[in-house]
């Protein structure tokens, strides 16, 4: 089990998290093990999980895309919990298993992917991995691609969701289905 319990859902306060548990429900990422488990300290429940929501979910960047950059990324973590889960908005929308594999693993030569995205994917690796190659002719070839606004969606995205990704690593949570 985690370090730290999950606080039952019957002992959540309704007026803050029912419409966050509604949306973890509605959407899959986070789920409410997620809230649960940040409920211990509540204010910080709520604003990370409306931030998380907010990145994933909402946007001008494609949520399918997001979708795979954020297992990519949870591999990365080597975070069980959040490499489990999918999400349903961008399972609805017709991304599968497959595309997220591909986006996992050698995206730079998968047809599959356009430019647009193996750049998005490229940033997602590069930012941990080798950051000095995100420089300014790298974001030069971003601009080709996405507008600002947009490259600092996906730049704040994998930056955020990474580091949860390590937290929840550190805390040993494992997925719903594998507790």
């Amino acid at each position: 089990m985690a370090i730290i319990e999950p606080v039952p859902l019957d002992q959540l306060d309704p007026e803050k998290f029912q419409t966050r548990l509604e949306l973890a429900q509605e959407l899959m990422v986070p789920d409410s093990l997620f809230l649960q488990i940040m409920a211990h300290a509540p204010g910080y429940a709520e604003a990370l999980f409306d931030a998380m929501y907010q990145s994933h979910a909402l946007g001008n960047v494609d949520h399918g895309l997001k979708e795979v950059i954020r297992v990519r990324l949870a591999r990365l973590a080597k975070d069980e919990y959040f490499g489990s889960l999918r999400s349903k908005k961008a399972l609805d929308t017709g991304l599968t298993e497959a595309r997220i594999e591909a986006g996992c693993g050698d995206f730079e030569n998968d047809d599959q992917f356009s430019e647009a995205e193996k750049w998005a994917l490229t940033y997602a690796k590069l930012m941990y991995t080798e950051p000095t190659k995100v420089d300014t002719a790298f974001y030069d070839l971003g601009k080709t691609f996405y507008s600002e606004p947009e490259i600092m969606e996906l730049g704040a995205f994998i930056a955020f969701h990474y580091g949860l990704q390590i937290f929840m690593r550190t805390l040993k949570v494992l997925p719903l289905n594998a507790a």
